[in-house]
């Protein structure tokens, strides 16, 4: 197992699938569907059933049951784009074999330097074959890990049929990153009757809270004059801009929160004089908290065109996603399964609420409940990304466990 999904995942992150915001195509961008046709053609080269790829790049396939049982239809999904982040381009991986505990040089020549005194839970990984980045780009373990570990668990249970499961069904999907994922998924094509997004960090975790979300587009319109002769003319856009970063409350962004805390947090800031744009993206746990939050943006728009002038400000408020944990508590089986399936593989389950969101957490609220399992990555989306492959055998022989234990309890 550990050669097969080296091999897979070495091979995947090769393939630059950066999505793109500013694409209105689905997938966003080209290499996704690079990557999606040579998933389509490794499901059919390992034996999977009903193997297709609709026109967004969505790649479906069935596993069928050996079991006469009437089981459940289990679905494991993951996304084959990388963030926006950061490049994603070149990505070059270099193994660590059995890490030591001390600081891995990435890049000499750049003197970038993976180290436990700033990333202290690298000491969890010592004894680790560790893949990272070459320090120049991102590694696409978010969610390059999930895509390998579904199709190494599929090509495993194929070889060893004394394995006894139901159906299962796997999806590959564009756009995760972008918050597009779910867009064009269809749910009653992929006919699961619950499903799991492989999609998480460090060994053991299981999620199925997360943020409510939304973004807000911001477009601050001064005026310019050459600032010679600017008294009393000049409206500058930037420090509009700026005005309106300081009416939020400092204590509540990404570097000051944690837990069940939530946020605003500017994503992008770009402009002049004239014209600045920036895009906030509003973050809480709490759908009351969540509300609030975007009513005070709201609020606060309102209040620095009174004082900059009408028309000054244009907002663009939309909501992205919702907290799945309130449908996923309706069908608590799909999260007792995949805790049990843990410890009977003597993983310890880590129930924390993800600070972010995962395409289950849209599919949840179309009609399947779809909580996230972990795949053994950590640092995503940056050039200190790092995955450990002693974690990714484990996260596979999770995926497994699960379908074998539907099958058992059904």
């Amino acid at each position: 197992m550990k050669d097969d999904l080296i091999k897979r995942f070495t091979s995947y992150v090769k393939v630059n699938t950066q999505s793109n915001d500013d694409s209105p195509s689905c997938p966003s961008t080209p290499g996704q569907l690079t990557l999606a046709r040579q998933l389509l053609s490794e499901l059919k080269a390992i034996g999977m059933q009903e193997v297709t790829m609709d026109e967004n790049g969505y790649v479906m396939a069935t596993l069928p049951a050996n079991t006469d049982k009437n089981v459940p239809v289990v679905g494991f999904m993951a996304h084959v784009d990388t963030a926006t982040d950061f490049t994603g381009d070149g990505v070059n991986p270099q193994l660590v074999e059995n890490y030591d505990g001390g600081d891995i040089v990435l890049n000499e020549k750049l003197n970038i330097v993976l180290s436990p005194k700033t990333f202290p839970e690298l000491l969890n990984y010592k004894g680790h074959l560790l893949i990272t980045t070459d320090g120049t780009t991102l590694l696409g373990a978010d969610d390059k890990s999930g895509v390998t570990e579904v199709m190494t668990a599929m090509d495993y249970l194929i070889q060893h049929p004394e394995v006894k499961h139901g159906k299962v069904r796997v999806a590959f999907t564009p756009d995760e990153e972008i918050g597009r994922g779910p867009h064009q998924f269809d749910v009653k094509a992929f006919g699961a009757s619950l499903a799991y997004t492989v999609d998480g960090g460090a060994l053991g975790g299981l999620e199925y809270e997360n943020f409510n979300a939304a973004e807000a587009k911001l477009i601050f319109k001064g005026s310019n004059v050459h600032p010679g002769s600017a008294k009393n003319k000049m409206l500058s856009s930037i420090k509009m801009a700026v005005d309106f970063q300081n009416q939020l409350p400092p204590e509540e962004a990404p570097e000051f929160t944690d837990g069940y805390e939530g946020f605003y947090h500017p994503l992008t800031f770009s402009g002049d004089v004239e014209q600045t744009k920036v895009v906030y993206i509003i973050r809480d746990f709490d759908k009351e908290k969540f509300e609030a939050k975007k009513a005070f943006v709201q609020e606060t728009v309102q209040k620095l065109e009174k004082k900059y002038g009408e028309g000054t400000i244009e907002l663009q408020l939309k909501d992205q996603y919702y907290n799945m944990k309130e449908i996923v508590e309706q069908h608590k089986e799909v999260v007792e399964v995949a805790y049990q399936a843990m410890k009977n593989l003597d993983i310890e389950p880590q129930i924390l609420p993800i600070r972010g969101g995962t395409d289950g957490a849209q599919i949840s609220y179309m009609g399947l409940p779809t909580p996230n399992l972990f795949t053994g990555g950590e640092n995503f989306h940056g050039k200190f990304e790092y995955i450990s492959v002693n974690d990714m055998i484990k996260a596979t022989k999770t995926i497994v466990e699960i379908a074998r234990l539907f099958e058992e309890q059904a």
